[in-house]
């Protein structure tokens, strides 16, 4: 059975590679490291599809070590000790470089089994990831090791991939290519090499087969790449990479970015994410510069989960729309946060007498009766008398903020207190 274009294509060396300029070009950190001939541990983190187990493999050859290759998915308790055990052999006397792929899926005691030899050396470590590392792997085994971050490759990289599997294609049967189709593939597979390799292939199939015109053409090229180039996982960085560029969007007041990082998130099948960040953002980047952003967004979201998607893409976008075009403000934000800080260290005095919920004085009583002045019986509603505890007395944590709306507020308390 023939091996999939992707893999057969896969680079043998560093500079067969495309992408990852920053790591593996001319003077880059990790082909430095690779050449040096001595290996750290090292952990290579990124999307699917970039380089990352091509890379760890190419280094890994050219260690002086037997190498070991494992897989998180698969990899068991067992395999690891078997690993282990190989060190007092004859094969692991110069030491093993283990290459784990997907080194995220391996459970904390998995990873904490690895320490003791990443410690004295006798296991090297490369390992790969598409999960943050510092989320998904143990911090003892991310002290020990080096994070290389690999980025999603330009389609102008992409291309000189797709030329090179096209040559390959056309070797074992010649198929006529359509003006376009490579520039297509390239920049619809979200930076990701195999993946476009993939559909290339898909494309010359249909157009080599009994039934193939032996012509690949733009309209198969977006047939193949529809939807590839958006990256979505809903319990992966990606999922949270976009929800915090709709909420950055929506506080710096660009609604048209907005607009479309939701469509992105909607694009996914994802309902419930947005509804919740934008009932978020209208409280922490609206806030009390226009109170009522708050029920009018809550309305918005009503309706789109009674009505689901995809007509329930309407209101969330009418909402979007509107919260980016609001004047914003942190305040309320901002003073919780300084209440939260305040109360974690460890401030928290007793509460003022007049506040307790004081119905009777015992007899040996120093002090008798509350002494609670009721706001409502005073003009304007207000009367000075301390709420919080003394040890905060004089705390400040709201500010209010520069808009219409708390500057109103402002000015009438100012005007009741008699503030200046």
């Amino acid at each position: 059975m023939a091996a999939p274009l992707a893999q057969r294509l896969r680079p043998k060396t560093l500079d067969e590679m495309v992408g990852q300029e920053h790591l593996l070009g001319p003077g880059g950190l990790l082909r430095r490291v690779a050449a040096s001939g001595t290996l750290p541990n090292m952990i290579f983190y990124g999307p699917p599809g970039v380089g990352k187990t091509t890379a760890a493999r190419i280094i890994a050859a050219g260690a002086n070590k037997k190498m070991v290759r494992l897989n998180g998915t698969t990899a068991s308790t067992g395999d690891i000790k078997a690993l282990i055990g190989e060190l007092d052999g004859f094969s692991g006397m110069n030491g093993i470089l283990l290459y784990l792929d997907e080194i995220q899926y391996l459970n904390k005691k998995q990873q904490q089994t690895l320490l003791e030899f990443m410690e004295d050396g006798s296991i090297t470590l490369i390992a790969s990831t598409t999960e943050n590392p510092y989320f998904t792997i143990y911090s003892a085994v991310l002290s020990r090791s080096t994070v290389f971050e690999f980025k999603a490759v330009s389609a102008g990289e992409i291309r000189r991939a797709l030329e090179r599997a096209w040559k390959v294609l056309t070797e074992e049967r010649s198929v006529e290519l359509e003006e376009g189709v490579l520039e297509q593939i390239a920049g619809s597979c979200g930076g990701d090499v195999r993946k476009a390799v993939s559909a290339l292939e898909t494309v010359w199939l249909a157009a080599a087969g009994s039934a193939g015109n032996g012509r690949v053409t733009l309209d198969d090229a977006s047939q193949v790449a529809q939807r590839s180039a958006m990256r979505y996982d809903r319990e992966g960085d990606e999922h949270y990479d976009l929800l915090s560029a709709l909420q950055k969007s929506i506080r710096g007041s660009d609604e048209n970015a907005a607009v479309y990082y939701l469509a992105r998130l909607l694009e996914a099948g994802d309902l419930l994410s947005p509804c919740r960040r934008l009932l978020v953002i209208a409280a922490e980047d609206i806030g009390l510069a226009y109170p009522m952003a708050m029920p009018i967004v809550k309305a918005c979201v009503d309706a789109a989960l009674q009505i689901g998607l995809p007509e329930a893409r309407i209101p969330l976008a009418e909402a979007a729309v509107f919260l980016a075009t609001q004047p914003k403000s942190n305040s309320a934000y901002l003073a919780i946060a300084a209440a939260s800080q305040d109360i974690q260290a460890g401030r928290c005095g007793p509460f003022p007498r007049q506040l307790q919920n004081k119905h009777f004085d015992g007899a040996d009583a120093k002090e008798r009766g509350q002494h609670y002045l009721y706001p409502h019986d005073y003009p304007g509603h207000w009367v000075a008398q301390q709420y919080l505890p003394d040890e905060l007395k004089d705390r400040v944590y709201y500010q209010y903020g520069e808009n219409k709306l708390e500057q109103a507020a402002k000015a009438y308390w100012d005007k009741i207190k008699g503030r200046k």
